[in-house]
């Protein structure tokens, strides 16, 4: 009489959509959970284009191909890869439906779609207007088109930059650009200036960038604040004109950052409140609209800790461990997260943030921060610019291998 046979246990299905710094570290660190995990990553691009760093590239520091990362290692190591947009989420069925129509079923979702840009906020403003006027926020595209027209610019043009108001992507990033633009002005158009129009009066980090400003480029930046009149309130595409609510600025070359919100699939999966972003348990990066699902990176809601590449990693790492210990019937455990963020001011001068979070009272909370300091010599600047190249190689090499 033959042995009984023993059917082996049936796979789990986790389901990561999006494959940015939050959704591939998430899925690395996942798999790294084995067991009966079955991890799949859906991405409809090849490839990936990092932010951190695409500012030098708009300034003409750094090639696009040093920003792309694939999928090829994370194949390799066990994780299905399928290229394809998710369009829609049935939470209640726990399936992923993909733009050829097939579906994934999912015991847990992982969400880290990312940001859209607003393109009904500001009148004027439209993907036609983005063609024009590029915003260089999203696409490996728009940061070539950028760059491109500030080459072409003569010597003695205006360069306009709009910046919305807060919650976007990468906080520094619009005062790292207009840096990096003036860098580019002052070297190659001497006789050109930026005029950097802010929907805000602060901004992250601003005593070290307005300090490293006044220093290197008293005569190729000028920051309008809101209380200044820099709140733009119309576009005029044809005529190369920002309108704020104290006058018009004319350039010859503009970049308009829009507002932001999550992505579309965190609206059709039904994860976004009225802010236009996603509710989340700071414990576990659950959904606190549509239980299953796990919202990580840019599009959640993250209390203290800010929209950046290496928050998205450290969130990543929390949401894998939490999703491992639900499956398995355990809840999940406290946690520290951090996070450091370089700007680059110049080529050689460079400055940071960092922070330590932890959850209470239902959001992410500071426990403690450090910023450059404030007066430091150049060697300490050239420091942290090398710092923020290994820091950029070390973090994609982790998450993209």
């Amino acid at each position: 009489m033959s042995a009984p046979q023993v059917l082996a246990p049936r796979p789990i299905p986790i389901v990561v959509v999006g494959g940015g710094f939050a959704g591939a570290s998430c899925a690395r660190e996942l798999q790294r959970h084995g067991g009966r995990l079955a991890i799949t990553l859906v991405e409809p691009q090849p490839r990936f284009t990092a932010f951190p760093f695409a500012n030098a590239v708009v300034a003409g520091l750094r090639d696009l191909e040093l920003q792309q990362f694939g999928y090829q290692a994370l194949a390799r190591d066990g994780i299905t890869v399928v290229r394809r947009r998710a369009v829609a989420i049935d939470s209640q069925a726990r399936r992923v439906t993909l733009d050829d129509g097939s579906t994934l079923a999912y015991a847990r979702l992982v969400v880290a779609p990312g940001i859209d840009l607003r393109f009904d906020a500001l009148p004027g403003y439209d993907r036609a207007a983005a063609q024009v006027m590029p915003h260089a926020w999203k696409g490996g595209r728009q940061i070539l088109a950028l760059r491109s027209q500030l080459e072409a610019m003569e010597d003695g043009g205006i360069v306009v930059m709009s910046v919305p108001a807060d919650p976007f992507r990468c906080p520094p990033g619009p005062y790292e650009r207009a840096s990096l633009i003036a860098h580019f002005l002052k070297t190659r158009k001497p006789r050109s200036k930026l005029i950097v129009l802010d929907a805000k009066d602060t901004f992250a980090n601003q005593h070290l960038f307005q300090a490293a400003w006044k220093a290197l480029y008293p005569r190729h930046l000028e920051w309008v604040s809101l209380a200044g009149g820099g709140k733009v309130v119309e576009v005029d595409a044809v005529g190369s004109i920002l309108r704020t609510e104290r006058g018009s600025h004319r350039g010859s070359v503009i970049n308009v950052i829009p507002p932001q919100l999550a992505s579309a699939i965190a609206h059709a999966a039904g994860i976004v409140d009225r802010t236009g972003w996603c509710p989340i348990d700071p414990v576990s990066f659950e959904s606190s609209l549509q239980p299953g699902i796990h919202v990580i990176g840019d599009a959640a809601i993250t209390g203290a800790m800010p929209k950046s590449a290496f928050a998205a990693h450290a969130q990543a790492n929390v949401c894998a461990g939490a999703v491992a210990s639900l499956v398995r019937g355990l809840a999940p455990v406290d946690h520290r997260l951090t996070n450091t963020s370089y700007s680059l001011v110049a080529p050689d001068y460079g400055i940071s943030v960092a922070g330590i979070y932890r959850p209470a009272n239902g959001a992410l909370t500071e426990v403690t921060g450090h910023t450059s300091a404030a007066e430091a010599p150049p060697a300490s600047r050239r420091s942290e610019a090398r710092h923020a190249e290994a820091w950029f190689q070390t973090l994609t090499r982790v998450v993209f291998g």
